[in-house]
This record gives structure tokens, sequence and C-alpha cells, in this order.
């Protein structure tokens, strides 16, 4: 029986590794329909060659620093429980390398490749990995002192804040450190308009991202044996009131409509195994609403020139989820309770301090030595061409 129970699991873990896997080619491609024409092929690259980078900064040093354990024994202890650990490091990686393709969206057209993989590299070995450490696994006697506080631990199912705040967090960081695109604001205080490239891209990165959603938090159980359906619905109720939440707050702008289900999924992820599923719905509408809202003032009154819009759906969707568990996740509530509104506040501040003051040391160093950005007229000719040297279209398009 053990060895059955082994092998269903390490399948279980394996099989969310390979949906969240999957998720990265969703945002590949909602980056790949949201930035211009000639920006396409670096959307691609940037995602894929980001996984790569991810994945030695995180079995190196990364999940060492999380959980204490590393992956230089012999392949005979590795294979223990039919190579479970190994899975389970899989499946665990697939969400330390959505911090840098979360930033991706926030930072591309002007980002220098190189210098944004020696950021990547840093932000999955330390930044990501100190604080997946004291949410995941007790480190450095965080979740102690905020239990003796609050009465429970900070709660965080599949990632709201430690995956989705953190990475949006670091976004912010990056853009304000890199600066808005050429000629996105005029001196006359005017907005220029950078439309999408392909609405059809976008929304494919939307739906691939929304269904490897439903392996990025129901497996979060990590074992078959603690799979639960209230996960799945609640997830799915998120989701919906984010995409209606979106649709009627954007007056059916297309872009708006489908970051709604991914405002709506960031959300409900930090408390999907605690919540009612109506009380799921509402936090999924409150993040498809903040989420237009937000990017709105980032946009045209803060002029923050982020992109995707990666700090609004991420950093601040995902900083409403936490603080939402506590709430929603309360028996009066309909929730199963065993949460803490003030562990959730505590515990989704401390994961921005740790975005906002890693992302701050390690883009101000690179600035400082590598540079960060693009010259003007890498930027203008776009990184297609500049770092890539061939365009996604066979000739120099309208969009350009």
């Amino acid at each position: 029986m053990d060895a059955l129970k082994n092998g269903t699991d390490t399948l279980f873990v394996l099989l969310g590794a390979i949906m969240v896997l999957a998720m990265h080619s969703g945002f590949a491609f909602l980056e790949l329909g949201t930035v211009r024409y000639k920006n396409q092929v670096n959307a691609l690259v940037k995602i894929l060659v980001d996984f790569a980078i991810s994945t030695i900064a995180y079995f190196f040093v990364g999940y060492l620093i999380a959980y204490g354990a590393h992956f230089m024994g012999s392949a005979e202890s590795l294979s223990a429980r039919n190579g479970y650990e190994l899975v389970k490091f899989f499946f665990l990686l697939t969400f330390a390398a959505a911090i840098p393709a979360i930033v991706s969206g926030g930072i591309a057209e002007r980002a220098r490749f190189g210098t944004q993989l020696f950021a990547s590299f840093l932000m999955v070995a330390f930044v990501y990995s100190v604080f997946e450490g004291i949410a995941w696994n007790g480190r450095f006697g965080v979740q102690d002192t905020l239990k003796s506080l609050f009465g429970e631990n900070f709660h965080d199912f599949a990632g709201s804040i430690v995956v989705h705040a953190v990475g949006g967090w670091i976004g912010l960081v990056a853009v304000l450190f890199l600066g808005a695109r050429k000629g996105r604001y005029t001196k006359d205080g005017r907005v220029s308009a950078h439309p999408p490239s392909s609405i059809p891209f976008l929304a494919l990165g939307s739906w691939v991202l929304a269904v490897g959603w439903f392996g990025f938090n129901v497996m979060s159980a990590q074992e078959i044996g603690k799979i639960s359906g209230l996960v799945a619905v609640n997830s799915l109720m998120a989701m919906v009131g984010g995409i209606l939440a979106a649709t009627l707050t954007g007056r059916n702008d297309p872009g708006f409509v489908h970051n709604g289900p991914l405002a709506g999924l960031v959300a409900v992820c930090a408390g999907s195994d605690v919540m009612h599923p109506v009380g799921a719905l509402v936090v999924g509408a409150v993040a498809g609403a903040l989420f237009v809202r937000m990017f709105t003032l980032t946009q045209n009154r803060l002029k923050i020139d982020d992109v995707l819009g990666v700090w609004p759906l991420h950093g601040l969707c995902g900083a409403w989820g936490g603080i939402a568990c506590g709430i929603f996740g309360q028996k009066a509530l309909g929730g199963l309770g065993g949460v803490s509104l003030g562990a959730q506040v505590a515990g989704t501040l401390l994961g921005i301090v740790v975005a906002v003051a890693g992302a701050a040391i390690i883009y101000g160093i690179l600035r400082a030595t590598l540079g960060l950005r693009l010259d003007d007229e890498e930027e203008f000719n776009g990184a297609d061409l500049s770092i890539h040297r061939i365009s996604a279209t066979p000739e120099r398009d309208a969009g350009f």
C-alpha cells in the first residue's frame, strides 16, 4: 500500500507540475499579444530562457534556502518513494519560475536581455525563496511569532502572496528603475497609446493560464489524499467573478476582459482551501474591478509604464487575496476557519517588504553595473531585431 500511495502521490504532483509548466506558455502569449509587433519574439524568448535560469537558481540555491534540502546525494537516494521529492521540487520550481515571468510583462519592450537574466537568477535564488521558506516551511521563526501574536499562522495555500504579490511588487520596482518606454508619455502630459499587437494571442495566453491554474491551486495539496473539490470550485467561482467584474468595470474592453479571470484567480489562491464558493466569487469580483481601476490609474494618472499591468494584477490583487483569506475564511462568513485577519495582514505586508527590498537591491546594483535598458536606437528598432536579429513578421509591419 505504501508503494501505491507513493506512486500515486508522485503522479499527482507530477501532473500538477506539468499543468503549471504549461502556464508559462500562457505568460508568453499574454505578453506577446500585449506588446507591439517589434517585441513579440523577445516576449517568447524571455519566458523560455527565464524558466531555464530559474531552474538552475532554484535547484542549486533557492530550494535549499526555502526547505533546507538539496539534491547532491546519490541517484539511489533521490529515487526513494518513487522520486516524490524530485517531482515536488519540479512542482515548486514552476511556482518559483513564475516570478521572472510576471516581472517580464511589466518591463517589456525596453529591458536588456542579459541583465534581466541576471536579475531572474537572483530573484528566484534569494528573494522569492526567502519568503517561500517563511510562508510554506516555517523558516526563521516568523510563523511562530505570528501565531503567538494572532492565534494562527499566516495562511497562503497556493501563493497569492508567495508567488503573485511578491512577483508583482518586484515588477513594480523593476518598472520604476527602468522608466517608461520612449514616447509613452509626452512632455505636455499626454499618454501615447501603445495598443496590443494581437488580441487573439492575448486571449490565448489568458485561456492557457486560466486552465493551468486549476493545477496551480488544486495540486498545491501535494498529496492525492488531500485533494479538495472545494479548491477547484472556489477557483472557478473567483475566475468567473473576475471576468464579470472586469467586463463591467472595463466597459467590454477585451484586454480587461481577458485579464479579469487572472485577477480573480490570483486573489483566490491564498484562501481557496478555506473559503465558501460565494466568498470566492466576491473575492474574484473585487479583484477584477481592482485590476481595471488600478491599471487605468497606474498608466494614466501615475504614469507608471507597467506594460501588462503586473503590479495591479499580481501585486495588488495578490495582496487583496492574502487579506481576503483572513476575512472570507472565517466561519462566520461560511469558511472553514483556522485563519486570522491579523496574521494575514502581517504576512502580506512582510511579503511586500521582502519583495520591494530585494528588488531594490538587485535592480539598483544591476543598473549601476550592467545597465538595465536598451539604448534609444535599440528600443526604437524593437527588442526582436536589437536582441534576437529577427522579427516576428516577414516585413516591417505598420505596428512598428
